[in-house]
């Protein structure tokens, strides 16, 4: 620093930062609708870009807290689902279903709710990416076999 400088006065080359002043700058942040008479952008016209209506949505990056999250409920929900399934067994076993056909119906529905649960999850976390036809269908279709082959086979 300069002998004859103080230290709140800015050299000459560097003006520092500066607020620009509030009757040439646009209210609440906003922009200006029409540019001022006295700015070089008046004579422009305004462009305005209109969004298509029939575009799909982007695709929107999921974040790993997210997926995290996802993915602890999906666990959560695979240990009722086990609890569920041997309830399920028991309860076909006292049916007087034989228990390797009580057995088996009850892995289906562990399968089924969990194919099904994973479908629920993966459209939640993130819709605009999971919840296609391509990611969603074969899990419910999965899901949907699968609680209909524990019903039949749980009949036998």
């Amino acid at each position: 620093m300069q002998a004859n400088q103080s230290p709140s006065t800015p050299s000459q080359a560097d003006p520092g930062f500066k607020l620009p002043d509030e009757s040439t700058g646009s209210r609440d942040g906003l922009p200006e609708a029409t540019p001022d008479a006295g700015s070089d952008r008046a004579g422009r016209p305004v462009e305005v870009v209109s969004g298509t209506t029939g575009a799909p949505a982007p695709v929107t990056d999921t974040s790993t807290r997210d997926l995290a999250i996802g993915a602890l409920v999906f666990v959560v929900l695979l240990v009722v689902y086990f609890f569920v399934r041997n309830a399920y067994v028991h309860h076909l076993v006292v049916r007087r279903v034989a228990p390797s056909s009580a057995g088996s119906a009850g892995w289906m529905l562990f399968v089924g709710l969990a194919f099904l649960s994973a479908a629920a999850v993966l459209a939640i976390i993130n819709a605009s990416q999971f919840l296609t036809f391509a990611v969603t269908g074969p899990l419910v279709a999965v899901g949907l076999i699968a609680l209909v082959a524990a019903l039949f086979v749980g009949r036998r």
